[in-house]
């Protein structure tokens, strides 16, 4: 058993005047970044706000996506960037920005190296809704994405000696007479001060945990839950909003379909769930949906219920291939039954009804052939192996597709398109490469190909001054 990590954030007394690159944002986005660019030979340094490093990137459960790569030869898959190219444009309603989206499909095979390079492998593949292949990449523990991405990450940016600052909010962008992109005003709520740097890197996430800023953009959604993050409030967006950065898409805002919210906080149950082979049922027992469609889809047929949700069903063979319901039973979201009828019963559902759901699905997986709902995927196995599952569910805010406006460069754009000069984004702060919809398993590839890129790019940037 591998000992317990520990990190420790810089003590602020180490705080300097100057790095050559600030990062803002301690996910899996900002922490690439850092990497990318210590790797390259300049000093960076990671800002973040809350006490908790990591971000929403903790809050990720299924994968992360990428075609053409050799772990998906290990198991026998052969995928092109042109097909999770299109996949990804059609989930997304076609409204994504394509040079994002190629420069995304043609560098993520490239990221699950870079990871491989940094003793982080991730060499299970599973399935996620609206993708026709095997490509979602997680660890062979088949450990939920988010947390082990932090830890793995946190454990380069020790390693590497990269100074990361917690507590430490960041309230101004300072620029030259150019405007030119100088460094930051930063506060620790006690203390506050400039510090200046020859680029920045925006890393600070998206607004899905800002009422406000939902309502603003999305009123219908004012008083739904959130998986977000209590830190995901959109600072970053509005600190570039400030220079005058371009933001694209801000009423794209992704509830995920399946999130158990019976407790004061919200848990996303991830898709790698679905992905292994559970269904959805309506509170009779039957099954009203192809439980991969697109993330929209599925929120907009639990929502035509009315039934205030809708449950997961699932066997132990599927929850041995989820490794994250362990900890969903630990903190009392799984309901168990040593049969159908004992599940059945539990749940208020009429027991034959629900016998009649699993026999008809595993008909299906056996003939592979869903002629109900037109599922493809997720059909490696059945529903038949004692005991049985049983989670509650319902749509919750997951994911705020719209935010600053890049070029595939990371650069960040004004309204006229040009680049704002030293500033730079990635991750879940930038809007425009998931459309109207974002397939799971594209936010943490997202993270690690442009984290890369931007710390490639503030290098190219500062080496050309």
């Amino acid at each position: 058993m591998a000992e317990k990590f520990h990190f420790q954030p810089t003590s602020l007394t180490k705080l300097r005047k100057h790095y050559d690159v600030i990062v803002i944002g301690s996910g899996a986005a900002g922490m690439t970044a850092a990497i990318q660019a210590h790797e390259l030979g300049l000093k960076p340094v990671i800002l973040e706000k809350m006490d908790k490093l990591g971000g929403n990137t903790n809050r990720a459960s299924s994968g992360m996506n990428a075609a053409e790569t050799n772990v998906q030869l290990k198991h026998h898959v052969v995928d092109s960037f042109q097909e999770f190219y299109d996949e990804t444009l059609k989930g997304g309603g076609g409204q994504n920005n394509t040079e994002l989206l190629k420069y995304f499909s043609e560098h993520a095979a490239l990221a699950i190296d870079w990871l491989a390079d940094h003793d982080i492998q991730l060499d299970e593949i599973t399935i996620t809704g609206g993708m026709s292949k095997m490509r979602t990449h997680r660890p062979h523990s088949l450990a939920a994405i988010g947390g082990f991405l932090v830890t793995e990450l946190l454990r380069q940016v020790q390693k590497a000696h990269i100074p990361l600052f917690a507590g430490l909010k960041v309230t101004e962008l300072t620029t030259d007479e150019e405007g030119k992109v100088t460094g930051v005003r930063a506060t620790t709520g006690k203390q506050s001060g400039p510090l200046t740097a020859d680029a920045v890197i925006l890393a600070a996430g998206g607004f899905g945990a800002n009422q406000d800023m939902l309502t603003k953009y999305r009123p219908d959604l004012k008083g739904m839950k959130t998986t977000n993050q209590p830190g995901a409030t959109g600072d970053g967006i509005k600190l570039a909003q400030s220079l005058g950065a371009k933001l694209v898409d801000m009423d794209q805002v992704q509830v995920h379909p399946t999130v158990q919210q019976d407790t004061p906080h919200a848990y996303l149950i991830g898709e790698a769930v679905r992905g292994e082979g559970a269904i959805l049922v309506n509170k009779h027992g039957d099954r009203f949906v192809n439980e991969l469609d697109t993330r929209k889809n599925v929120t907009a047929a639990i929502d035509e219920l009315n039934e205030n949700g809708a449950y997961l069903i699932f066997d132990q063979g599927i929850r041995d291939r989820a490794k994250a319901v362990e900890f969903y039973d630990s903190i009392g979201l799984v309901h168990t039954g040593q049969s159908l009828d004992d599940l059945a019963s539990q749940l208020g559902f009429d027991a034959e009804t629900l016998k009649q759901t699993v026999s008809d699905w595993n008909t299906a997986v056996a003939d592979q052939n869903d002629s109900a709902f037109g599922r493809t995927t997720g059909m490696d196995r059945d529903i038949s192996t004692a005991p049985f599952f049983a989670i509650h569910i319902a749509p919750a805010v997951h994911y705020t597709m719209g935010g600053i406006a890049i070029n595939h460069k990371t650069e960040v754009l004004n309204e006229d398109g040009q680049a704002i000069k030293g500033l730079y984004a990635a991750g879940e702060i930038v809007g425009g490469l998931h459309g109207n919809n974002r397939i799971g398993g594209n936010s943490i590839a997202e993270t690690v190909i442009f984290g890369r890129q931007a710390g490639e790019q503030v290098f190219n940037y500062i080496n050309e001054k």
